[in-house]
């Protein structure tokens, strides 16, 4: 038996999610199926709102509501200090710890030849014009710990030592284990990698 159009439509749409697979997208139809209607109406504005109310930072490039987002329009922050992160989630996840009081640079992926994502893909020109408008002192390489992250790290690291040999270059690392993501790692983890980051 053929679900019903608007149910098959809807369980198409959410199978495009990540980590969703056919089963899943069924039970999470058939779970709206039972919710009240101005639920379903809330949430439809929501998706359908999205991309209306969101901007990205013309500064760091994180998702945000503002431009320039908070965290680059904050005074408080220590502007000599760039953390540079792979997407918004992991600059959010970073966030949290209250360890870091610099700014950020979102480069809006990794490194990776298989996906046909190259440097010129990425916000990586954007960093090395940041670094000498804004003067950096210290870039900090948060990125994942995967053959994407470590490839990428290696690459930010030779371009930025050969135009700023001032520039000191440090990256995460007590407690973050080979091949996981900065999405999932908990607050404490995080902490201690930023507090014990190693100079490249």
């Amino acid at each position: 038996m053929n679900y019903p159009k608007a149910i098959q439509d809807l369980i198409n749409h959410l199978k495009k999610l990540p980590s969703v697979g056919p089963k899943t997208a069924e039970r999470y139809v058939f779970y709206l199926l039972n919710q009240p209607n101005d639920d379903l109406q809330k949430f439809a504005k929501s998706i359908s709102e999205l991309k209306d109310n969101i901007t990205i930072c013309k500064t760091c490039f994180q998702v945000s509501e503002t431009n320039p987002c908070q965290i680059c329009a904050n005074p408080q922050r220590d502007n000599f200090t760039i953390s540079v992160v792979s997407n918004t989630r992991d600059l959010l996840t970073l966030e949290a710890t209250k360890i870091f009081n610099g700014k950020y640079h979102v480069l809006g992926g990794l490194i990776d030849s298989i996906k046909n994502i190259q440097p010129e893909s990425l916000y990586i020109k954007q960093l090395i014009t940041r670094i000498e408008k804004e003067k950096i002192k210290e870039i900090i390489l948060s990125l994942n710990p995967t053959l994407e992250g470590e490839t990428t790290s290696l690459y930010i690291s030779k371009l930025i030592k050969s135009n700023f040999s001032n520039v000191k270059i440090t990256r995460l690392a007590k407690g973050l284990p080979s091949g996981t993501d900065l999405e999932y790692a908990d607050e404490v983890t995080l902490a201690n990698a930023l507090k014990y980051r190693n100079e490249l």
